[in-house]
This record gives C-alpha cells, sequence and structure tokens, in this order.
C-alpha cells in the first residue's frame, strides 16, 4: 500500500452512507430486492421529498427546474464561484434494483458533506461550490427517451417537447410533474463539471477483482419506436392465408435484429425490450404491434450499418407478413469520450487509496452522455455482483459503495482545495 497523504482526502461516513440508501430503497421497494420507482411516479415523488428534507436538514438550498430536475446545492465559496454538480438519478425500472441511478446520488449527498466537514474542521474555504443532482427520468421506462431531464437540461432536447412526451396510458410528463409536486420554476445554470458514480452493471470490475473503474467513453444508440399495422380478424374462422397478423410481421423482425447482431460480434448490440399488441386478446389477429427497438455500438459506422439493415429487413417483414409499417419515432444518441482531466483526477484519487482505475467504456446511457456536451463530465464506477442490473437482484455491496463514495469525496476534496485546474484539462481522451 503506497503512502497515503491525509492532505488530499475528505473520509466519509460509510454508516451514514449506508443509512441513506436503506431509506431511499423504502421508497418503491419490495421485499425480493426488487425496486419499482418510475419516473414522477407516487413513489418518485415520495423519495424526492424525502431527499430534499434530507438537504434542508444539512445545510444544502434546493432547486427545481421546469422538466423536474432536482438539485440541491451546497455553498462553500463566494455566490459567483464556480459549481461542480455531481448526482445521478433515483427513477428505476419496473422490477429494478436499488442500486441502479440512487446509489449515485446518495453517493453524492455524502461525498458533499465529507468534503464540507472536512473543509470547516481545517477553517479552509473552497475554491467552487457543489450541487447534487437528481435527474428526471433517465431510465426512459416510463417516458421516452431515456435522459429526458438531462437533455432538456443540456439543451439538447426543447422544454415543451419533453413535457409534451406521453406514457403508455396516455399521461404526459407535464401532467405528472403537476401531480406530485415538481413542476419547477427555478433557472439553475450548466455547472463547470459534472461526475456521476455508479455501479458498472456488468462484471468486468468483478472478474478482474478490481474495486473501481472509469468509463472513459460511451456507445451511441440508436432507438426506433415501430409500429407494424395489420388488419384485426378472429383467430378462429379467419383463413390463414388471408391474414394480416402484425405481430407475426414483429416476431420476423426481432429475430432478424438478433441475426444482425451476431454480424457484428461484440461491436453491436440490439433489442426489442418493448412489444405493444393491439388489441390485445388471445382470439383475435393482432392489428397493431410496436416494437421499441435499440442499435448500440461505440462505432459509428457500425451504428449506421446496423440501421441500414433494419431499415431492409422492417421491409422484408412487413412484406413477408403481409402488414403495413410506420415509423413513429426515432432518437439518436452519439457515441463519444469523457473528460480526460476528470479521468485523470479519478485516477489519482484512486490511487491515493492505493487501487488501480480500470477504464471502461459504458454501452448503457448515463446522464453524464448527455451532460458531456457543454461541461467536463465523467462517470466512474464500482462492481455490480455477477454484472447484474435492472433485476432485483443487482447488488453492490457496503464497501464498495464506501469506496467509491471515498473515491468521489475525495476528487471533490481535490478540486475544492486546488480549484478548476483539476478539471480545466478536459480535453477527450482519444
Amino acid at each position: 500500500m503506497p503512502d497515503v497523504s491525509s492532505s488530499s482526502q475528505a473520509p466519509i461516513d460509510a454508516e451514514r452512507l449506508q443509512e441513506m440508501m436503506e431509506a431511499v430503497s423504502t421508497f418503491g421497494g419490495g421485499p425480493d430486492g426488487s425496486m419499482t420507482r418510475l419516473t414522477l411516479s407516487q413513489e418518485d415523488g415520495m423519495a424526492r421529498d424525502w431527499l430534499g428534507r434530507w438537504f434542508s436538514a444539512n445545510g444544502f438550498e434546493q432547486a427545481i427546474d421546469a422538466i423536474g430536475n432536482q438539485f440541491g446545492k451546497m455553498t462553500l465559496a463566494g455566490a459567483n464561484a464556480p459549481v461542480v454538480m455531481v448526482g445521478s438519478h433515483i427513477d428505476s425500472q419496473p422490477n429494478g434494483g436499488r442500486f441502479d441511478g440512487a446509489f449515485g446520488v446518495v453517493a453524492a449527498c455524502e461525498a458533499i458533506l465529507a468534503v464540507s466537514e472536512r473543509l470547516k474542521a481545517e477553517n479552509r474555504l473552497s475554491a467552487c461550490n457543489f450541487q447534487v443532482v437528481n435527474w428526471t427520468n433517465e431510465e426512459g421506462a416510463r417516458f421516452q427517451p431515456s435522459l429526458l431531464g438531462s437533455s432538456v437540461f443540456s439543451g439538447a432536447a426543447e422544454l415543451d417537447w419533453a413535457l409534451d412526451r406521453r406514457d403508455g396510458d396516455g399521461i404526459s410528463v407535464r401532467e405528472s410533474l403537476d401531480a406530485i409536486g415538481y413542476a419547477g420554476t427555478d433557472k439553475v445554470a450548466i455547472p463547470d463539471a459534472l461526475i456521476e458514480l455508479h455501479v458498472e452493471g456488468s462484471s468486468t470490475l468483478e472478474d478482474a477483482g478490481e474495486k473501481f473503474g472509469i468509463f472513459t467513453g460511451f456507445w451511441g444508440a440508436t432507438k426506433y419506436r415501430l409500429a407494424f399495422l395489420g388488419l384485426q380478424a378472429h383467430t378462429g374462422p379467419t383463413p390463414m392465408a388471408i391474414r394480416k397478423d402484425a405481430l407475426l410481421a414483429a416476431a420476423y423482425l426481432i429475430g432478424d435484429l438478433k441475426q444482425i447482431a451476431g454480424e457484428h460480434g461484440l461491436d453491436l448490440h440490439t433489442s426489442v425490450g418493448r412489444l405493444e399488441v393491439y388489441p390485445n386478446s388471445p382470439n383475435v389477429v393482432p392489428a397493431e404491434a410496436v416494437l421499441f427497438i435499440e442499435l448500440r455500438s461505440g462505432s459509428p459506422e457500425i451504428l449506421a450499418e446496423a440501421e441500414r439493415k433494419l431499415k431492409a429487413r422492417i421491409e422484408e417483414a412487413a412484406l413477408k407478413a403481409g402488414v403495413g409499417f410506420e415509423v413513429r419515432s426515432i432518437d439518436r444518441r452519439k457515441a463519444g469520450t469523457f473528460a480526460r482531466g476528470l479521468i485523470e483526477l479519478a485516477e489519482r484519487a484512486a490511487a491515493g487509496r492505493g487501487e488501480t482505475a480500470r477504464h471502461l467504456a459504458t454501452i448503457g446511457g448515463h446522464d453524464a452522455v448527455a451532460m458531456s456536451g457543454v461541461c467536463p463530465s465523467v462517470v466512474i464506477a464500482v462492481p455490480s455482483r455477477d454484472g447484474v442490473i435492472h433485476h432485483p437482484t443487482e447488488y453492490t455491496s457496503p464497501e464498495d459503495q464506501a469506496f467509491g463514495t471515498q473515491v468521489l469525496a475525495d476528487m471533490l476534496y481535490r478540486i475544492a482545495c486546488e480549484g478548476l485546474q483539476e478539471v480545466e484539462r478536459s480535453e477527450a481522451v482519444a
């Protein structure tokens, strides 16, 4: 172990961290470890209320913007000092896990509090202020697209367009914000840097026996909402030869998507994670099948080629099933890289705790991806047991949670003491 200098560290309170994780897990948590806290649901509203109370009790000033992003600012420097934003999201997938997102928000709270306590103990002023963020609709489970709150905040999506997104029951984001009391009016500025701590969501760290990783880059994604349009009919007397079965076309395409992925080895992921069938009766030939299709790759060329193949296979599936189709929406997210200065800062903080920092690429989306276009951003990661994410068995040990939060706190403390020169070297990693 190296000789660690305490001058560059801000000790966290691991017990306090776990108490917060247990508290936030009560909102939407099930007895089997599951979490169903869809964005802007009543469960999400209760979790937000809890976080707001925590802000108030611990010296953070809360702000809510027009898309419902929730912020808690700790002012440790002057009002015009730079701001470093830290956090993630507390919405979840249906029947998801308890650590994805929520851990990042809780860790941000603890890390900033630890830095504040250290600075006060030393009677030292900070070079910057810190702000916790809980982004709206990161998951994209209830409203599409994902990363909605951070995309509006960063200017990548228009506010009114986002507010008009509707869930499967026809309820809009605007209506849902009003229902839980989070249709905010506060104006929050783009930060000078953003750091997001997340569970890895894969098994690379665990397989390597390592405790800490840094996402240096992120994959791109192309997401289609596609409808095959057939003709509703009785499944009994209607002759097979004249049926126009929308679900049959969907089945053809789903199989084709798996084949397309296989044509590109490990460099392409494809999926249909959601399928809506109308009228969805056991004895009615489906008139409509809506597929939520995803293509993901770190290569823009592979992603573009996969989309060309998708378009051709859509036409083939429709022709084979004798149905029509329409593309109802397309969402795109470019591949990219995170800020070099923040990556190097994370490496130094991990080394100060005697650990290496494995470089990773994130295939899933994070709010830091949306923010990377407007400020230096990075995602740091701790191990996920068996690589599980978006499932009730998702798990990161208290020890690993504490280590990641400690590295985060040390990063923030270095910035507080040394200023933004720690993050200004933010040119992208090649």
